[in-house]
């Protein structure tokens, strides 16, 4: 019978070498709704995992624990809105915060935990295996939650105008067929003379406006129908709801100009003038009134309109979003990745599976 070798022991350097510990005094923190799990180094307190509540005043006693730890970095997953507080009091406290990709740190299937997801991020971060996604500075975020807020505002009263619409339909007054926008001059006329009770068609066509590229007759034919008191009723409160987001867009506006020239007064003066407007358009109907040029350019440097397809108040979005410190991505195809343009290249075995270019409703949280 042949005798069998044993192998031998493995000596100490054949071992396969545990990863690097590039952040020695990394955190993991697990956010929630109602509470934050937080993981620190074993050896730093005698519970390395700890539930905060995310009332305030325990934020800071979270904040207070790390210091005690001798934390220096922590890594949070962008879940929802609620990192958001945790963040700034972190950065306040002069820690070094890194914003992960929820996607980026799954774990094993079936250790889906909260007390485990702290201690993975941690143990990840600890060996540097961790991304983090732009943050742009504290003042353009700032100017990001402005901007976003009256997109939301925008689109709140483009919903007002479809139910207004839905609401003449059901009356047989094809008022949105014979004006291209019923919020416009002529159409706003229109819309409250019929709320005050008016409903002579040929009254109302009155209201054309000279510039109204419908004629009288058009607008009395579209106007002939069926006035039902519940489709008036409907037309008259989302026509108040209406004009109330106008109201609140103008005060969202003021806010914005003040904040943008803000900004640019602390900025270093630009390099030249301001040039010349590239075309003199007027601002679109849903854009802000105030002068955009001006105060983007002292922020910028140069005058971002000169592009082509590129309007003040789209550079404007544009700075809120990504700031004016480019070097925060190494190279051009780093950004475009970034602004998931880029397609997501799937490679196995040799061959191409997939190109699908990455879906992220948020790209302020979602990549690095």
């Amino acid at each position: 019978m042949k005798r069998r070798h044993r192998p031998h022991p493995p000596t100490p350097g054949s071992r396969p070498a545990l990863l690097e510990r590039v952040n020695p005094n990394a955190a993991g923190i697990d956010c929630g709704a109602e509470a934050h799990y937080v993981a620190v180094p074993a050896d730093r307190d005698a519970t390395p995992v700890r539930a905060f509540t995310t009332f305030t005043a325990d934020l800071h006693r979270l904040a207070d624990w790390l210091a005690a730890c001798g934390v220096t970095s922590v890594a949070t997953a962008s879940t929802g809105v609620y990192w958001i507080p945790l963040f700034a009091i972190l950065e306040a406290r002069g820690l070094e915060v890194l914003l992960v990709n929820a996607h980026h740190v799954k774990n094993v299937p079936g250790r889906k935990t909260d007390v485990v997801d702290c201690q993975w991020l941690q143990e990840l971060h600890r060996v540097g295996l961790l991304r983090g996604s732009f943050r742009p500075a504290a003042a353009i975020a700032a100017l990001r939650a402005y901007l976003r807020h009256r997109e939301t505002l925008v689109q709140s009263a483009a919903t007002h105008i479809q139910r207004m619409q839905k609401a003449l339909v059901q009356m047989n007054l094809p008022l949105p067929v014979v004006l291209s926008d019923i919020s416009g001059v002529t159409g706003l006329r229109i819309l409250r003379d019929i709320v005050a009770g008016q409903t002579d068609p040929h009254a109302l066509a009155q209201h054309r406006d000279g510039r109204c590229r419908a004629s009288e007759a058009e607008i009395t034919a579209a106007l002939t129908g069926h006035y039902r008191p519940e489709h008036l009723f409907v037309l008259q409160q989302n026509l108040e709801l209406f004009d109330a987001y106008q109201r609140q867009l103008a005060a969202c506006d003021v806010a914005i100009e003040a904040h943008v020239r803000t900004l640019a007064a602390q900025a270093p003066a630009p390099p030249g003038p301001l040039p010349t407007p590239r075309t003199s358009k007027k601002p679109r109907d849903n854009e802000p009134r105030f002068d955009i040029r001006t105060p983007l350019h002292h922020l910028t440097g140069v005058d971002l309109t000169q592009l082509d397809a590129i309007g003040p108040y789209s550079a404007l979005r544009l700075l809120a979003e990504i700031g004016s410190d480019m070097s925060r991505w190494p190279t051009e195809k780093h950004f475009t990745s970034w602004l998931t343009l880029a397609p997501h290249n799937k490679i196995s075995g040799g061959r191409l599976l997939s190109t699908v270019i990455r879906n992220c409703s948020d790209v302020s949280t979602g990549h690095g």
